[in-house]
């Protein structure tokens, strides 16, 4: 009988012959933290920690709150800068630089056979280069930062294969809220899913970051695909050589706890309405609704793609009167690039505010927190009650062709209705 990714990974990392259901102390190569870094160090010496097992481990990015806010999270920030200095870590990145699950694939962490624990749910995004990645709690964390090690479950896994071609404005935060609607928020709780199928080999990266990212808002324990010619090329960019991964790839009769198929031709531009992923309407479904704000970029739909769908249909139009539109790129890589490519400019021009990269009004954090009652579109991953700042406004998910039609019209739309 054949392993999965999940059991294929486990077993390499710890030198045992392991499957799913089994639980093991592993070693991973890099443990992602950010805003929380402050957090983790004093759990960290609560546990009597006084230098961290392995430096170059620790993978730290500031990007929740900066540039910071307030008093509090300026001295966060610098507790972290010290600790940084004292430790002598040689993987750290300063605010503004972008948010960390780019920030891990620009630089080259995120790579096939990497096994990757991140204090950040969103560390999942990084399997889409063929990384197993998956997040953790703080204490955790900091059981890593003192020992080197996690102990945890081998995962079942949940094979879904995407077939066929998309219709015009289906992206990927499209088919993979089509998913979310038919599976559920909880659908793959602590499943790995392997994505195939000949739609996942025609996606860019940019698009493939989009699955990872978000499964697990599917309850998903690490979202992975194969790494193809695709994927290859696209690190040797950002400096990793195909000779220094490992390509782990599931076997042939691999057994796995569910199957899911889907044809994505048949999948229409989706929102999903407040307040859960999973609550999917059809774009033609819910043009009634105003928006307020609209928010494109984030860690799951701030790449340079992203923003070049977005410019597509904001060039030469404005905002609507009544609603506000914030940009947000990834990284200061896809920012210096989306200048380049005058896409900023077209935002500007439309009426919309282009912020530094981070992650800001996401969380709710800052830069672009709501009053009550007021509806946000956002191309961001989460949209639960209070995920930007307000108990008592809404927010729908949506790509980032629909996130831009919006902008422009003022409700919920896709460009052809504009």
């Amino acid at each position: 009988m054949g392993k999965t990714f999940a059991e294929k990974i486990f077993s390499l990392k710890t030198g045992k012959d392991l499957r799913a259901g089994a639980i093991v102390m592993v070693k991973p190569d890099f443990v992602l933290t950010h805003d929380n870094s402050s957090a983790i160090l004093s759990t960290f010496k609560k546990m009597g920690g006084k230098k961290v097992a392995d430096p170059k481990q620790l993978l730290i990015v500031l990007d929740h709150i900066v540039p910071a806010n307030d008093e509090k999270a300026a001295t966060n920030h610098q507790k972290t800068r010290q600790f940084v200095a004292e430790q002598k870590l040689p993987h750290f990145y300063e605010g503004g630089r972008g948010i960390c699950h780019q920030v891990a694939v620009e630089e080259g962490f995120a790579r096939p056979g990497a096994f990757i624990c991140g204090s950040d749910s969103h560390t999942t995004t990084y399997g889409a280069l063929g990384a197993f990645s998956t997040g953790i709690g703080r204490s955790e964390a900091a059981g890593i930062w003192a020992t080197g090690e996690i102990w945890l479950k081998v995962p079942e896994s949940m094979k879904v294969v995407l077939k066929g071609k998309p219709k015009k404005w289906v992206t990927a935060k499209d088919v993979v809220l089509h998913i979310a609607g038919k599976i559920g928020a909880d659908g793959a709780l602590y499943y790995s899913m392997e994505f195939s199928g000949d739609y996942i080999d025609n996606c860019s990266i940019a698009d493939r970051l989009v699955f990872t990212n978000m499964s697990v808002e599917l309850g998903a324990k690490n979202g992975w695909m194969a790494p193809d010619k695709k994927a290859f090329d696209y690190l040797a960019v950002h400096g990793v050589k195909k000779e220094d991964c490992t390509v782990i790839l599931p076997d042939a009769d691999a057994v796995y706890a569910e199957t899911l198929e889907i044809d994505v031709a048949k999948i229409e531009p989706l929102v999903a309405a407040p307040h859960s992923v999973d609550l999917v309407k059809t774009v033609v479904e819910s043009t009634a609704v105003k928006a307020d704000q609209v928010l494109i970029g984030t860690c799951t739909n701030g790449r340079i793609e992203d923003l070049r769908q977005a410019a597509e249909i904001l060039k030469g139009r404005k905002v609507a009167k009544g609603t506000r539109l914030l940009v947000l790129p990834a990284s200061s890589e896809v920012y210096i690039q989306a200048a380049d490519e005058g896409l900023l400019k077209i935002f500007v021009q439309a009426g919309g505010i282009v912020l530094n990269p981070g992650c800001g009004p996401c969380l709710g954090a800052h830069q672009g927190i709501m009053a009550p009652n007021e509806i946000t579109v956002s191309t961001a991953n989460r949209n639960f009650k209070g995920r930007m700042g307000c108990n008592t406004s809404f927010i729908y998910l949506a790509s980032p062709y629909t996130a831009a039609a919006t902008a422009v019209k003022g409700t919920i739309a896709t460009p052809d209705m504009l």
